[in-house]
């Protein structure tokens, strides 16, 4: 296919033909998740499922690759499932308008799908799903925190158990050796996040900036590929 000349130069048609045929699975297309699907789409996967229950708001403009003001209020993985097929219309794309947790789950048929992107802000909702991974054998990478940083040279592939300084981590760390997952694949950053202080509905929100969270998408999207 002429889209991935320049790709297959790099893989070579094995490999290429191998990426046509395999899915993953994102959940979250915000700011590191929707580049995570605009990567892997742009390098050849051939299947792609996204689960969001979140729409495009202006506050998302600054950062995320499908907030447009053409595209405010509508839901986010119809918005990414258009996108997709504008840059591979014969990329089969699954979109699910809702957020995963233990009423969603079973929705999802994890029978063919080769690899899961953890893009999820809520703790509780990502330390289930990659306990449901793992439960699986599906292999799993995970966005750590990425609000509050302004350095995108900062982040790196990790093991969760070989991280530091992230506050996220931490917690992860804990939560997950008590669930008895023994590894997890993460991209995380060691630099202290910037202290911000807001509100939004009365929760407390993340400072972000629009170079940093696509480095997170980006570089998950790189171990994806290249594990697969």
């Amino acid at each position: 296919m002429e889209i991935f000349e320049r790709t297959e130069l790099l893989l070579g048609s094995e490999k290429m033909n191998s990426l046509k045929n395999k899915c993953v699975l994102i959940f979250g297309v915000g700011g590191v998740g929707g580049y995570v699907c605009e990567a892997l789409v742009r390098t050849g996967v051939g299947h792609i499922i996204l689960v969001d229950g979140d729409v495009v708001t202006e506050s998302n403009i600054n950062r995320q690759i499908i907030a447009l003001n053409s595209s405010l209020g509508r839901p986010k993985v119809e918005v990414m499932k258009e996108r997709v097929l504008d840059i591979n219309k014969d990329c089969k794309v699954d979109a699910f308008n809702m957020f995963f947790d233990e009423n969603t789950m079973d929705t999802i048929d994890l029978t063919n799908v080769d690899y899961i992107a953890d893009c999820i802000d809520r703790v509780t909702n990502k330390l289930l799903l990659i306990e449901w991974a793992k439960n699986n054998n599906k292999k799993i990478i995970s966005a750590m925190g990425a609000g509050n940083k302004l350095d995108p040279t900062r982040f790196e592939v990790s093991d969760i158990y070989k991280t530091s300084v992230c506050p996220l981590c931490k917690v992860m760390r804990r939560e997950l050796n008590k669930r008895g997952v023994k590894d997890l694949k993460v991209v995380y950053s060691r630099e202290e996040a910037k202290k911000v202080n807001s509100e939004y509905n009365g929760k407390a929100v993340c400072g972000s900036i629009a170079f940093v969270p696509p480095i997170v998408g980006l570089t998950m999207a790189s171990e994806i590929i290249k594990d697969l």
